[in-house]
């Protein structure tokens, strides 16, 4: 198959291109066929050409087939395609179109009705000029003839006279030829050893007319086996605006020869009608007649074309019948009047001889979704949902249909919401348990009642117990009867390692009895031992909880989770320590770390406690164990003692930042010197070092002298930058017109002085 007019030439694969040779090759169609297709489908000779330089870049010269069957070849001769209407914008609100039943048929590329080539001729098939035929002699002698019928209607074979086969079968055909070639061959089909057969080999191409209200009408040239189907798909279809897709009629040599009503295919897949084309046929597409719009609930709703003397029930079965959720008593009819239109409803007993009209529009309504005889139950009940009012006439026959009620129901009073007449709410109260004894009559349902029958638990707050402290779990629990302490403990997850071994706290609240509680007290509490097993004695083990109290347990006073420091760096054994007491210092984690390396760097040590880093004097500590320097640890802290450096970095508004080694005879101003100097913007004032120990150190000046921090190993200097002027300085202009409003308000000034004076 040729590619479609979307995919270009250039576009194509060399995959797509063997497969197009192959195909065609398959097909047995020449090149010439080839191009008449490719024309067919909207091609251009520009890409015919472009077309025919890929294959031979691709696959080089590809071999030329034979005319063993003729292809369909779909070349329109005239008039041209009709160039697509320009889009217009439609609005959100604007329906969309009613589909043309059938017309589908025409537009969809999957379809394309190209007649089958790979079948036995049919016997009734009529020779005529550009038909080739095959004749084979087997037997005692073996020759092929493939001789092709001329303009003439003749065929010539080496040796004999023109055979005029024009106009026959192939059977007749092959009587006149068998007969005549007996003059070569000696017992041809008679029995002495020699046979003979003909067949059909390409066939010959058509033309045909398309005229009327087709898509695209025209003269088509088409293969001798395509059939009225075939010219129509040429064609485009019948016009889905105009054309009638029930009267399309054949004319050969001036007459009518078949009429085609294309719903029989559509609708019972008859093709009875769809006869094999003739040369110089002609298809006519009258305008069509009757058209009438099916929407709504329906199964396939569109525009459907009525004949003379069908009624609505053959234009429902068209369109698939009623849906699902069809509304069948009556459907609404708006039909056009000489003035206007008008509202029909057509019932059902009418649906049946009911003759629709031009133009009329069917409206198949849907089902309410209101339901006729439904009674809903809830709450306390083992099943509870919508029940039929027909067989629940009362209360006690619904609830006996919902299985009955739930121990926990409330049986003093349920309530019943009911729709009055008017559709107002109603709210109708039943005591259950009375009508259940039968000492009321039984409560008489109507539809859409809704019985909700309410637990006991929905009357009462949510009741909990919570415990907090030393469980493994702590949390609110729900409450439930005979919670004791013991069993709360253990929904907790049990104690932790840290439990106090001495007594238990609950907190509750105080209710109706008050009796023993002074009247400012709001909370009772409630205290209670444990033995050293974490065990409850007998009598408070069986401690029964109420609703809302709190249990606290206590953790032991001396407990703690373990705490532990790092010390990391040149130190004799670095790594992380447990904090032994309350009262262990840095000093202490010095010596539990075996003390110093000998290139350890004391000015340069860090001590960070949570991510901050926190100056100190390594050096002193060490010298006085009793320095306020020498701080009590805590858990997570941190001390680094690198190993000792021989940089000084200079940072800020210098010429060249630069890290320079370090020389105890530099003073910062050389180290400045060596990063190249201050620039334009370096505040001198301000110049600050950072020690290696995260102490800041700055600059003193008096009387216009700066006094530099004294460099030392791995300081980093910083030598700041003035800040960006103010943007809202005045300009130019705007000081001028300050000044001349100045100078105006002095001479009025002095104008009132000098009128007092």
């Amino acid at each position: 198959m040729l590619p479609s007019q979307a995919q270009t030439v250039e576009n194509l694969t060399p995959d797509q291109i063997r497969q197009f040779v192959q195909q065609a090759q398959a097909s047995g169609m020449t090149e010439v066929q080839m191009e008449q297709l490719a024309r067919s489908r909207g091609f251009t000779d520009a890409d015919i050409t472009r077309m025919r330089q890929r294959i031979q870049e691709t696959v080089g010269t590809p071999n030329r087939p034979g005319s063993a069957s003729a292809p369909v070849v779909i070349a329109r001769e005239q008039p041209p395609t009709p160039a697509p209407p320009v889009a217009t914008t439609v609005s959100p609100a604007t329906p969309p179109a009613p589909v043309v039943f059938g017309a589908s048929l025409f537009s969809n590329a999957s379809l394309s009705f190209e007649p089958n080539l790979r079948i036995p001729t049919p016997r009734n098939y009529q020779l005529g000029p550009d038909d080739e035929l095959v004749v084979d002699i087997f037997g005692n002698a073996q020759q092929t003839y493939r001789p092709k019928v001329s303009p003439e209607g003749s065929i010539r074979i080496e040796n004999l006279a023109p055979i005029y086969v024009s106009g026959l079968t192939i059977e007749q055909a092959e009587q006149r030829i068998v007969g005549r070639l007996r003059t070569l061959f000696q017992g041809l089909n008679s029995g002495g050893g020699i046979g003979a057969q003909v067949t059909l080999g390409s066939v010959r191409s058509i033309s045909v007319t398309l005229l009327g209200q087709v898509v695209r009408p025209g003269t088509y040239t088409l293969s001798s086996l395509a059939s009225v189907f075939n010219a129509l798909y040429a064609g485009g279809g019948p016009s889905p605006d105009r054309g009638s897709f029930r009267d399309v009629r054949v004319y050969r040599a001036n007459r009518l020869v078949k009429t085609l009503d294309i719903y029989n295919f559509l609708l019972r897949a008859d093709q009875s009608a769809n006869i094999r084309l003739h040369d110089q046929d002609i298809i006519f597409v009258d305008h069509y007649d009757t058209r009438v719009e099916l929407t709504g609930q329906v199964r396939q709703p569109g525009l459907y074309e009525a004949k003379q003397g069908e009624t609505l029930r053959q234009l429902l079965t068209m369109a698939g019948g009623f849906a699902d959720q069809a509304y069948t008593a009556s459907i609404s009819l708006l039909r056009n009047t000489t003035t206007g239109q008008q509202l029909l409803t057509i019932p059902t007993n009418e649906i049946d001889t009911f003759t629709p009209r031009a133009g009329d529009r069917f409206t198949v309504g849907s089902l309410l979704s209101r339901v006729e005889n439904k009674v809903s139950i809830k709450g306390a009940v083992f099943r509870p949902g919508d029940f039929a009012l027909t067989q629940n006439p009362t209360l006690t026959r619904l609830i006996r249909t919902a299985e009955g009620l739930r121990e926990d129901a409330f049986l003093n009073r349920a309530t019943i919401r009911r729709l009055r007449d008017n559709l107002d709410p109603e709210l109708i109260s039943v005591d259950l348990g009375k009508v259940l004894r039968g000492q009321q009559p039984d409560m008489l349902l109507k539809r859409d009642d809704v019985i909700e029958i309410i637990s006991v638990g929905q009357l009462r707050q949510n009741q909990t117990v919570s415990i907090q402290g030393a469980v493994n779990q702590p949390g609110s629990f729900p409450f439930v009867d005979s919670l004791t302490v013991a069993n709360l403990i253990v929904l907790a997850g049990g104690f932790t390692d840290g439990a106090i071994a001495s007594r238990l706290e609950i907190a509750r609240r105080i209710g109706s009895d008050t009796s023993g509680v002074p009247t400012n007290q709001n909370t009772q509490l409630l205290s209670f031992s444990i033995d050293r097993n974490l065990r409850l004695s007998p009598a408070d083990a069986q401690l029964v909880l109420r609703p809302y109290d709190q249990v606290f347990v206590r953790t032991s006073p001396r407990y703690e989770a373990q705490k532990g420091a790092v010390a990391i760096g040149e130190l004799m054994y670095p790594g992380p320590y447990a904090i032994r007491t309350s009262t262990d210092r840095i000093a202490d984690l010095i010596g539990r770390a075996g003390g110093l390396k000998p290139d350890a760097d004391l000015p340069s040590a860090r001590f960070t406690r949570r991510g901050e880093v926190v100056s100190v004097d390594i050096q002193r500590i060490l010298d006085s164990p009793s320095d306020v320097g020498n701080l009590l640890l805590d858990d997570g802290d941190s001390l680094t003692i690198p190993r000792r450096t021989e940089l000084v970095q200079v940072r800020g508004e210098v010429l060249n930042p630069a890290t320079v080694e370090f020389d105890p005879a530099k003073s910062l101003r050389d180290y400045v010197s060596e990063a190249g100097g201050f620039t334009s913007k370096a505040q001198r004032g301000k110049v600050y070092a950072i020690r290696a120990n995260g102490k800041i150190v700055s600059t003193r000046s008096f009387l216009g002298l700066h006094r530099y921090p004294t460099p030392d190993r791995g300081m980093t200097v910083i030598i700041p930058g003035e800040p960006p002027r103010e943007q809202n300085r005045l300009s130019a202009t705007e000081r001028a017109a300050l000044l001349t409003v100045i100078s105006s308000g002095a001479a009025v000034v002095l104008s009132v002085i000098r009128l007092f004076l």
